[in-house]
């Protein structure tokens, strides 16, 4: 058995139901799991005794490793492109570019992007891949995450409704319908993982309702639910988004959602800004969940979610980075710094979201929205995913006293430590499952062939 220790931590928040923040506190995992939780002038010393490592965080503050509910990894390959467009046309001025995508483009960027998300604080993250040219399988990215060490959730992703049949993308990057469900299923069948503390599992994602067919959405929905996976999409980005929904199926999104078996609390969906008061009910009745994503939401000017509201009426809401080249940063606890600011800007109230309800929407809210109980805080029985911050760094002078509120107030921080299943990922603020300048190298190098080649 692999026994870690964390000792004399400063701050020890477990963001548990009753917010319980420990000073010089302490933890325990064993072979992934915690199993003691406490004040170190508690910890047993047996426990001590059995002890692989001890890792001292008297200058830390710890709290449960972030969960990023959204993404698009392979986009840090085209970072900064389309500066200046609305959702739907700077879609269209990438596809071209994705289009030349292959297995190695898809493989170093997923890792890259995991890196990025791992420096920032995540241990846990999904990704929504719904582009398949050339050799591209969603088995690039599945052998980064298992290399660098990240837990993650696979969106096969999908497009099968090209320029020609009325959606967004050009037909060369759109796949036959009935081939998407098998080499879902396959996926599925082949890399799913649905015990407690899985490191891997498929969620079955059609990339949008304008790029693919109401058929693929259903069927889809249909082969989730048979093998028991969750189910992920776009939904209600900006006013385009509404109007293509109203010109071609006379229905606003919350109710083609329901019409296509996309409610329940086994499905998420990115974005959701232009829902409205009926449509929120709907999501909370029916236990269906949101990411959101408010750095590539105000990028592409697609406006402001009604966050407060989706928290009011009992929606689960996570956050996600979103796309690589729609935000184009992948930082978490930024994610949670613009939510709590963009929605106290809009309402002008000064406590509409909360610096603890932020922190939680990056943990708890990420961890509800992916179908986690095991992710997301701190107690015995919880995976020991945790991460922590240094406090004697010049972002946080001055605010040593309360160093959790920090995190989300002050300017957002690398961690320090990442530990992940009960495995130091990031030492010292050092990756230790990459060579993290060579990576940088290697992605640079194939970003300007992709983007030259276009």
């Amino acid at each position: 058995m692999a026994t870690l220790i964390l000792r004399n931590i400063h701050t020890l928040a477990t963001l548990d139901d009753a917010g319980t923040v420990i000073q010089q506190g302490a933890l325990v995992a064993r072979d992934g799991v915690i199993v003691w939780l406490g004040s170190s002038a508690q910890l047993p010393s047996e426990l001590q005794a059995e002890a692989n490592e001890v890792i001292e965080l008297d200058k830390h503050v710890v709290i449960p490793g972030l969960v990023n509910a959204h993404h698009h990894m392979v986009q840090s390959l085209t970072r900064v492109m389309a500066k200046d467009h609305e959702l739907f046309d700077w879609l269209t001025t990438l596809y071209p570019i994705w289009r030349n995508l292959r297995s190695q483009h898809v493989y170093i960027a997923a890792k890259l992007a995991m890196a990025e998300l791992i420096l920032s604080g995540c241990t846990t993250s999904s990704d929504h891949l719904y582009i398949y040219p050339n050799d591209v399988t969603l088995e690039d990215e599945i052998r980064a995450a298992q290399e660098i060490g990240i837990r993650f959730h696979a969106s096969r992703g999908s497009m099968s409704l090209g320029e020609s049949k009325g959606g967004l993308p050009p037909d060369s990057v759109v796949e036959d319908e009935d081939e998407i469900l098998r080499v879902t299923r396959d996926a599925i069948e082949r890399w799913h993982d649905p015990q407690r503390y899985s490191m891997l599992r498929i969620v079955v994602a059609p990339c949008s309702p304008f790029t693919v067919t109401n058929d693929l959405m259903r069927e889809a929905a249909n082969l989730a639910r048979a093998y028991g996976v969750r189910l992920h999409t776009h939904l209600a980005e900006n006013v385009k988004d509404i109007e293509y929904g109203l010109e071609r199926w006379g229905m606003r999104p919350g109710d083609y959602a329901e019409s296509v078996g996309w409610l329940g609390d086994d499905v998420w969906h990115a974005h959701c800004v232009k829902l409205d008061a009926h449509e929120i009910g709907l999501f909370g009745r029916t236990g269906t969940g949101i990411c959101h994503c408010p750095s590539s939401n105000m990028r592409l000017a697609s406006g402001i979610a009604p966050l407060r509201t989706m928290l009011d009426q009992r929606v689960r809401v996570g956050l996600g980075v979103d796309g690589s080249a729609s935000n184009d940063s992948g930082h978490l606890l930024t994610e949670a710094r613009l939510a709590m600011l963009l929605q106290r800007a809009a309402s002008e109230n000064p406590s509409h979201i909360t610096t603890d309800e932020a922190l939680r929407l990056a943990t708890r809210g990420g961890a509800s929205v992916l179908g986690r109980d095991d992710v997301g805080h701190l107690a015995v029985g919880m995976a020991a995913d945790l991460v922590a911050y240094r406090l004697d760094q010049i972002g946080f002078a001055g605010a040593q006293h309360d160093p959790v509120a920090a995190l989300v107030l002050c300017q957002p921080a690398s961690v320090d430590y990442s530990i992940i299943h009960g495995r130091p990922v990031v030492r010292d603020g050092h990756l230790m499952t990459v060579d993290l300048p060579q990576l940088i190298e290697v992605h640079n190098a194939l970003s300007k062939q992709l983007i030259d080649g276009a």
